[in-house]
């Protein structure tokens, strides 16, 4: 702030002006001491200007509730939602999540610094504060058919900008530990900053070399040992649980039963739908729930709010306190079973409004370029026993195992234990293509088409017949990505995402109740519950989670 605004905020604290806002005796959350103060938050402009007693020109009565620090989102992929960024970002502050830190890795994987540039823009107009983290990862291994490549030089061209915080997921882990130069141009560009990691399945000894190499979070633990171990080194771990993969119950009954600090912990969605928010909140539902297995509270919301402000610097937040901005998050009581009320930039997110959507440019739109794709290439030849990628429910780590499948002329022929997926080359027309047989998606009487397939997103499809995926695929290429299902020779359900094959610029109501719709007939089809048809199916194509995934080069195992 400057001079002349410090001086009229000093006489609010000093309690010789009134302030502009009072919120009149709550329980304040002290993150510092680590207890409950009962007094009146002051609020002038955007500022918290003091905790004690004060006048207002206007007081909101908060006697009994509970007020705690807005909520931050340590790590996120806004394109998950499918909708304008900014949507998103209105939706979970209806929760109580004031600040996000953003990871546009998947735009940047198709249109490279376009794609992150799109995303800045079309979140810069937010009351809350959103942060980005430069991609380092793409494509996420190399080699891989993607939209772009993104080497340290590019990276440098992002420095200047003030929301970004630092370096994104570092998810080529083989690269890190063997300090291949690329990678360490990349890691050495941000040496000041924060670098987050992606790491699954390192062992001790690796987790300790990726420490060393200046990695500072993880968000991909699934197990409480594992969390427990990178803590160990220095670290960070985010508690993911989002749409697909739910990590937290694992986690914190962990540091229930060891008693364990939770100053290196913090909470994260990765990818959650907006229609999931809705129905569950956003961190919310990780505060809530990490209570509810035996959290204390006040840990449970310095995790959500504190911990992360502090790993990444975020100056002012985090914390109800003097000079800190006010964004709050008002509770009716102390385990976050209800809000009553969130305040951000000193204001309630009642007043904020959902700004109009950001046209994309006209060079992320059609992205979608797949060339001649003929029913020959579905083709599998099968001679003895095949990898099969098997779904783990809950998760979206895979385990592969090896089986007999079923085949006419030794030619693979897919059912509904052993559907067939295929990962195609969109950006080039190259014609390359891998297929593979996967199990425990249950899928029967038709296909599943997707360009949203982490992290190169080229196009996905799963099916019991071939008929149904060529289907799929010609109706993907027509409406130039997106999600399509066909069943019996026709496609029965389709949501066009026409920017860069990942986000539609339609309202979120509109996107989520098809989604939605679209879901269902998924589950109809025999899909287990225990999925989310389309997010387990992206990442399927993610090639650096293990242990088997499908590429346009073909099936690939994971593993360190």
């Amino acid at each position: 702030m400057n001079y002349k605004t410090y001086r009229r905020l000093s006489r609010i604290a000093r309690g010789l002006e009134k302030a502009d806002v009072v919120l009149y005796g709550a329980y304040v959350l002290d993150v510092f001491n680590e207890c409950w103060r009962t007094a009146d938050v002051a609020i002038a402009d955007e500022y918290i200007v003091g905790i004690g007693t004060y006048e207002g020109v206007e007081i909101v009565n908060c006697t009994g509730k509970y007020i705690v620090p807005g909520f931050i989102d340590s790590h996120l992929h806004l394109e998950s939602t499918l909708v304008n960024p900014q949507e998103l970002v209105y939706e979970a502050m209806q929760f109580g999540t004031t600040a996000f830190v953003v990871d546009p890795h998947e735009a940047a994987n198709v249109a490279g610094l376009k794609g992150i540039q799109y995303m800045l823009d079309a979140t810069a107009q937010c009351e809350a504060d959103v942060y980005v983290m430069a991609p380092s990862c793409v494509p996420a291994i190399a080699g891989e058919d993607n939209g772009a490549v993104l080497d340290a030089a590019d990276l440098a061209k992002l420095l200047d900008n003030p929301r970004i915080l630092g370096l994104g997921e570092v998810m080529d882990c083989p690269s890190v530990l063997d300090g291949e130069p690329g990678m360490m141009d990349k890691l050495a560009l941000f040496a000041h900053r924060v670098k987050d990691g992606h790491s699954i399945g390192l062992s001790p000894v690796q987790v300790q070399a990726y420490a060393l190499a200046g990695i500072t979070t993880n968000h991909e633990c699934v197990t409480y040992e594992e969390a427990k171990d990178q803590v160990a080194n220095g670290m960070y771990v985010w508690i993911r649980e989002g749409s697909a993969a739910h990590n937290l119950d694992a986690i914190v009954k962990g540091l229930v039963a060891d008693g364990a600090p939770t100053a290196r912990y913090g909470f994260c969605t990765d990818d959650k739908h907006i229609e999931d928010i809705q129905a569950q909140g956003h961190i919310s539902y990780n505060v809530r729930r990490a209570i509810e297995l035996g959290i204390p509270p006040i840990d449970a919301f310095k995790m959500a709010s504190y911990n992360t402000a502090m790993c990444y610097n975020l100056q002012r937040r985090g914390a109800v306190a003097p000079g800190y901005r006010a964004d709050m998050v008002i509770l009716d009581d102390e385990r976050a079973q209800s809000i009553a009320g969130v305040w951000i930039q000193g204001k309630p997110v009642s007043e904020c409004v959902r700004r109009p959507n950001v046209p994309a440019p006209v060079e992320l739109l059609q992205t979608v370029n797949i060339g001649r794709f003929t029913e020959d290439k579905l083709q599998m030849i099968v001679n003895g026993p095949q990898a099969v990628i098997t779904m783990v429910p809950g998760q979206i780590v895979t385990t592969k195992t090896v089986e007999e499948l079923p085949t006419i002329d030794g030619v693979f022929t897919p059912n509904a234990v052993y559907n067939k997926i295929t990962c195609i080359e969109r950006y080039r027309a190259s014609g390359r293509n891998g297929v593979a047989a996967v199990k425990g998606f249950n899928l029967h009487n038709g296909a599943i088409a997707t360009s949203f397939a982490h992290d190169a997103h080229n196009v996905v499809v799963i099916g019991d017949n071939d008929a149904d995926m060529m289907v799929a695929i010609d109706r993907m290429v027509r409406i130039g990505g997106g999600y399509v299902i066909a069943s019996e020779g026709k496609v029965i359900a389709e949501l066009p995402l026409e920017i860069m094959g990942l986000i539609s610029n339609r309202p979120h109501e509109e996107v989520d109740a098809k989604v939605k719709a679209m879901k269902e007939i998924a589950h109809g089809m025999g899909i287990s519950r225990a999925f989310d048809p389309f997010i387990n199916l992206s990442f399927l194509a993610l090639s650096v989670i293990p242990s088997l995934r499908i590429t346009t080069k073909g099936l690939v195992e994971v593993g360190m």
